[in-house]
């Protein structure tokens, strides 16, 4: 791999790394807003149904994909070995 490939793979992982903060800072102030909104108009009253519960949630799996792809296993740097190590696998047969 060369220094360009290098520079490329790592300028990508930052990429993602950037975004996931992003999106959890824009998942917090949607947060905050959807109480406040789900708080004003229930007049103060906390036994009224929680809706903001269902956009939590969905980005809440939003945010588990985003720092996958991140952070997770995924981001390892596939090597040549690897490769190799996959063509074995399939040349074996059943």
């Amino acid at each position: 791999m060369t220094n360009d490939d290098l520079r490329q793979l790592a300028k990508r992982r930052l990429r993602a790394k950037r975004d996931f903060w992003t999106f959890i800072g824009i998942w917090a102030a949607v947060t905050v807003l959807l109480v406040a909104i789900w708080f004003f108009s229930s007049g103060g009253d906390i036994r009224v149904y929680f809706w903001p519960i269902w956009p939590f949630l969905g980005m809440g799996i939003a945010a588990v994909f985003i720092g996958l792809d991140a952070y997770g296993p995924s981001s390892r740097q596939i090597t040549e070995q690897d490769i190799d190590n996959e063509v074995r696998r399939m040349t074996k047969g059943p």
